[in-house]
């Protein structure tokens, strides 16, 4: 789980904290909203494979995948502001400063791919920006916009990170916002 640096009373603290908190619990509640509409399409593809109870039906599987990208994008999110996604404990017996120092540094390889997710998936996004789906006649974007939504959330989760670790890194201690 991710310390709980930086962060003071409601009334002192930034603004873009706040905003990362709401995020943070709507992306909670999305991902229990993709997971539940995600056993809609997979139930009954179950069902009309194993009966004759319902016809096979072919626009479930796009529907699926839909929510199985979203739910693996939110979860990715969520990962990256829990610092549960990309934390692999290489040297556990660094001192604060150092392991801040560390942290500095691979944060910034975390903000190119972010900032890759979000320019490469703002692409994607529009190029399937009036496009539908054969099938589900989905449009395409609902599915691209994972992408560049995944980047920006990943900038957003990971500047609160590094500004936490740039007060460690430098003053032993973060302060309160």
């Amino acid at each position: 789980m991710q310390p709980d640096l930086g962060r003071g009373s409601p009334s002192r603290r930034a603004a873009w904290r706040v905003v990362g908190d709401v995020w943070y619990r709507l992306l909670c509640g999305l991902l229990v909203l993709a997971l539940v509409v995600l056993l809609i399409p997979v139930s009954l593809q179950i069902v009309s494979r194993h009966t004759e109870l319902i016809p096979g039906y072919i626009w479930t599987e796009e529907l699926a995948r839909l929510m199985f990208i979203w739910t693996i994008m939110i979860g990715a999110m969520l990962g990256m502001r829990e610092r549960s996604h990309f934390v692999v404990d290489l040297w556990p017996s660094l001192s604060p400063k150092a392991h801040a120092r560390l942290e500095l540094l691979s944060g910034l390889c975390i903000f190119v791919f972010a900032a890759v997710f979000l320019y490469g998936g703002w692409q994607f996004t529009e190029f399937a920006l009036y496009r539908i789906s054969e099938l589900a006649e989905l449009p395409l974007w609902t599915i691209h916009m994972a992408w560049p939504l995944l980047g920006l959330t990943w900038l957003l989760f990971q500047g609160e990170h590094m500004v936490d670790m740039f007060r460690l890194a430098g003053s032993g201690a973060p302060k309160a916002e």
